[in-house]
């Protein structure tokens, strides 16, 4: 009973912010079809259009650094694994949402983020070490798209040097503080997973047309040291779902986000597999000193129309990192609850400089995925959700009264635990350890061989 209790409180809450929303929908369909989205369709573009970005650029680096064979199965086994961790946080936000509703707590003026979830279900340790790592990765991750946007125009206009374009991109990026929330990103996501579905095909296609190279070789793997960066390079594709509970929470019923983010997984490697393979057949290992894909490929109208496709993606997925990194801030500071969005805009500023900052001192494309991915990633989207889920449903009364119950699929709870564990352990060991330690030594060799502040990283000389 208790249990049946609780799927009434979260269906009849969940229907009624429902009909708000299409109450809404009638005053202006127009402008509601741009930008107010909570379907289901919407949350599946923001998952797919977020997950791959500009790293779907690096992944034929990372095929070269693994081999053929295993750039495959790590991208459908880690695909496979950043579903299921973020079917747990999908579980565990509506696990919290329906207690603090049955607390009568009204979330339709407030954005719901994961550290929140952690606090309520565990305490604050637990939300401290969430906070840490997810603003922690929110902002390499917006520094990654920032050194991706500079190492792309290069390949269009290369009389300004990468770095130079790093400030001026940061300029650009800077305005995403006067995006006010997550509820405008409907007609972005949507053309945003156009813009890398054109850039997936180009690079396969125009990898097949080109043919392979004169004397091309395939030898990877070579090392361990870039077999395991590459290897985390690609747990950090399927790690994007760090701001999985602020989409949940734009959504009518979040509940039916179960299987949304496999489904954009499964569409996403349809994009990665033929894109990094074909490139890797054509270009073998040359790739290993060209961790952008575009910098192989000769310069045509359609490649020109990729790279400024792929920047306005970023421009999107910076401010999709960014906004839930802006929220922290002003809650820290007092300036949520603002109305005026010129003061948050002024406000929001503080979190772009580091970010700007960073990503002029690590220009380095590709390593520095690796290195977030085994340090931040590992955490923040596979053994922290992981640990959170068994041990919220360690008593035998959250059992019971479990809104969502485990899949019959993975054989209830006890088969649950076992994927749990095998998440945690796999990741601890492979992804944090032998990744850590490969992805670090790799972003050394970078530092020595480019140094801090380099003008221009992986720039062919000129002649």
């Amino acid at each position: 009973m208790a249990s049946e209790k609780v799927e009434t409180i979260v269906a009849g809450n969940y229907v009624e912010m429902e009909m708000e929303g299409d109450q809404k929908s009638s005053k202006s369909k127009f402008s509601n079809f741009l930008w107010h989205g909570g379907s289901v369709y919407d949350a599946w573009f923001s998952c797919a259009s977020n997950q791959v970005a500009q790293v779907l650029l690096t992944l034929p680096y990372s095929f070269s650094q693994l081999g053929m064979v295993s750039g495959i199965l790590f991208q459908l086994f880690y695909g496979l694994m950043g579903s299921w961790t973020a079917y747990l946080i999908s579980v565990l936000y509506v696990e919290y949402r329906t207690r603090k509703e049955r607390e009568k707590v009204d979330f339709r003026n407030h954005v719901i983020q994961w550290f929140e979830v952690l606090d309520g279900l565990l305490g604050k340790h637990w939300r401290n070490i969430g906070l840490f790592f997810n603003c922690t990765f929110l902002l390499f991750g917006s520094v990654i798209q920032l050194i991706a946007c500079a190492s792309n125009i290069y390949y269009i206009n290369d009389n300004l040097d990468k770095r130079t374009w790093t400030y001026i991109f940061g300029a650009c990026c800077a305005t995403t503080v006067f995006i006010p929330s997550f509820h405008n990103y409907r007609i972005w996501s949507f053309l945003g997973l156009l813009m890398t579905t054109f850039t997936a095909w180009y690079l396969t296609i125009a990898a097949l047309l080109h043919g392979q190279v004169d004397d091309v070789k395939h030898s990877g793997p070579t090392k361990l040291v870039l077999y395991f960066t590459g290897a985390t390079n690609i747990l950090y594709t399927f790690g994007g779902h760090a701001v999985t509970v602020e989409i949940m929470h734009a959504m009518w019923k979040p509940q039916k986000f179960k299987l949304i983010y496999l489904v954009a997984t499964l569409y996403v490697l349809t994009l990665t597999l033929p894109s990094a393979a074909s490139m890797y057949w054509a270009f073998g290992d040359m790739l290993l000193n060209h961790s952008n894909a575009f910098s192989l490929l000769p310069r045509t109208g359609f490649r020109d129309a990729a790279v400024i496709l792929m920047l306005i993606h970023q421009f999107i997925t910076f401010g999709f990192a960014c906004t839930p990194l802006y929220f922290v801030w002003e809650k820290v500071i007092g300036m949520h609850e603002t109305k005026s969005a010129f003061k948050r805009a002024i406000v929001r500023l503080p979190v772009v400089i580091p970010i700007w900052f960073l990503a002029i001192i690590f220009p380095f494309f590709g390593p520095i995925n690796s290195t977030v991915g085994s340090l931040l990633v590992s955490f923040t989207v596979y053994i922290i959700p992981a640990l959170a889920h068994m041990i919220t449903f360690a008593p035998a009364s959250a059992r019971e009264n479990a809104v969502e119950r485990p899949p019959k699929i993975v054989g209830g709870w006890a088969g649950l635990y076992s994927v749990n564990c095998f998440v945690v352990v796999w990741v601890l060991v492979v992804g944090f350890g032998f990744g850590g330690w490969a992805s670090m030594l790799n972003f050394i060799h970078q530092v020595d061989t480019f140094g801090l502040f380099t003008k221009c990283y992986q720039c062919p000389p000129k002649h």
